[in-house]
């Protein structure tokens, strides 16, 4: 599945749209200045501008952020300075601590005027009660429900809006894998102040000290171009909730001057669109695929479909570094154990594979070759590549990579390397389990 890209020039996009061919040359120079390797930044620029969808954008800045206890503050910050609008939309909004601060600050909002509309996933928020929505719905926030469950509507269960995408008029946009729970916050006490995580499924913190650890995940600020890119993302997802036109007015698109220096590209990836594929993992594939040196991945739910797992092969056999960084304790049993059935082949072939300890691991992640990078809602299963509306972001530059790079070396540093000896002997017990979840999880 290598891409034989032609040799044309590349054309980028910046806040006024396509750039002239010089621009676009001048971009690309500044960039390689900045890269002690310009091969592979140049390689993964024409490789994802080769692509379907928008295209990447210049000028954009973008702030990593890790777990809950720096996203939260960032993202309310932001939602609390708004002068025009508010837009969410998460698959999980729990009425717990977080999720109480979050609707008292759509609400203040709201009551001030700014236009406020939430999108929340029935499945994924279903232990929320539905009175804590119908409050926001009251005191002004316009909500709607993605997918509800219904008798007419069963064969639609596995059809979830998976994406986290928070955007404050059309300047700043948060995206990645963090949803709105308590999970993201827990003490090394086991207590949020509030309730344990609701829809999660997690044990009881005072059980097990496993679960007293908040969640490991990563989101990413954006501003800049590429912000409108995820607003037309948005109104487009909640026009489709009601078969209404999509929402065009100029003031959800205001001018957007250049905020950084990484170009960036917006992919919301939904299972109605024409391919009915993805987006994020086929970008993520031919990035595999055209690895030079290294593919470092972090995902909490790993059921590859097979043209992932022969890239990853593929690149460890031609000797690029291919690490995986996956979940040691997960939240679903299924996806852990069908994810372990693919080890095996895996570590043959020369992929490293790491399990994190002590946090359950929700990170979305990748960096190959230490220019592209990838921050999202995707997992690496089938529930993502088939059913799911996800959204990611792809950053192409050296200077977030390396940020991306020592995140990954920490989750690394955090982690237990599975060897290909010691997972050969396991137990025939453990084979079963993991061929049976296997079997299963594909044939959802």
């Amino acid at each position: 599945m290598m891409l034989q890209t032609e040799p044309v020039p590349v054309r980028l996009e910046g806040a006024r749209g396509p750039l002239t061919y010089a621009q676009s040359q001048k971009i690309l120079a500044d960039l390689k200045k900045k890269s002690p390797d310009t091969g592979p930044l140049e390689h993964h620029i024409a490789i994802e501008e080769a692509l379907a969808g928008n295209p990447l954008t210049v000028g954009n800045k973008v702030t990593l952020l890790q777990d809950g206890q720096a996203t939260y503050p960032a993202m309310l910050a932001v939602i609390r300075s708004a002068k025009h609008h508010v837009h969410m939309e998460t698959y999980i909004f729990d009425e717990d601590e977080a999720g109480r601060t979050f609707a008292a600050a759509l609400l203040e909002r709201a009551k001030a005027g700014v236009k406020v509309r939430l999108i929340y996933d029935a499945i994924g928020s279903n232990k929320t009660p539905r009175e804590f929505f119908e409050r926001m719905a009251a005191g002004g926030v316009e909500v709607r429900e993605f997918n509800p469950a219904s008798p007419d509507r069963l064969l639609l269960l596995n059809q979830r809006d998976h994406r986290k995408l928070t955007l404050v008029d059309g300047h700043v946009a948060f995206v990645g894998g963090i949803n709105i729970s308590g999970v993201y916050l827990r003490s090394r006490s086991g207590s949020t102040s509030g309730s344990s995580g609701g829809s999660h499924g997690a044990a009881d913190a005072k059980q097990d000290p496993f679960d007293q650890q908040p969640w490991r995940d990563t989101q990413v600020r954006i501003e800049g171009p590429v912000v409108a890119d995820l607003q037309e993302a948005f109104l487009k997802q909640w026009a489709r909730l009601k078969n209404e036109p999509v929402i065009t007015d100029k003031a959800y698109y205001p001018p957007l001057k250049p905020a950084g220096t990484e170009l960036v590209r917006a992919i919301a990836g939904s299972p109605s669109s024409e391919t009915g594929v993805n987006a994020a993992y086929v970008a993520l594939i031919l990035a595999i695929d055209n690895a030079e040196r290294s593919v470092h991945i972090t995902n909490a739910y790993f059921v590859p479909h097979p043209e992932l797992v022969k890239a990853l092969e593929r690149a460890a056999r031609r000797g690029v570094d291919v690490k995986l960084v996956l979940p040691g304790r997960t939240d679903s049993w299924l996806a852990f154990n069908a994810g372990r059935s693919f080890y095996e082949d895996l570590l043959e072939d020369g992929v490293k594979i790491f399990e994190r300890k002590t946090r359950l691991l929700h990170s979305k992640t990748a960096t190959i070759d230490g220019v592209w990078s990838t921050v999202g809602s995707t997992n690496l299963d089938w529930r993502s590549l088939v059913y799911n509306d996800e959204l990611n972001a792809v950053i192409i530059g050296p200077e977030f990579a390396r940020q991306m790079e020592t995140l990954f070396g920490r989750d690394l540093a955090d982690s237990t390397e599975i060897t290909h000896e010691a997972w050969r002997d396991r137990p025939l017990q453990s084979r079963i389990r993991e061929l049976a979840a296997r079997m299963t999880a594909q044939g959802l």
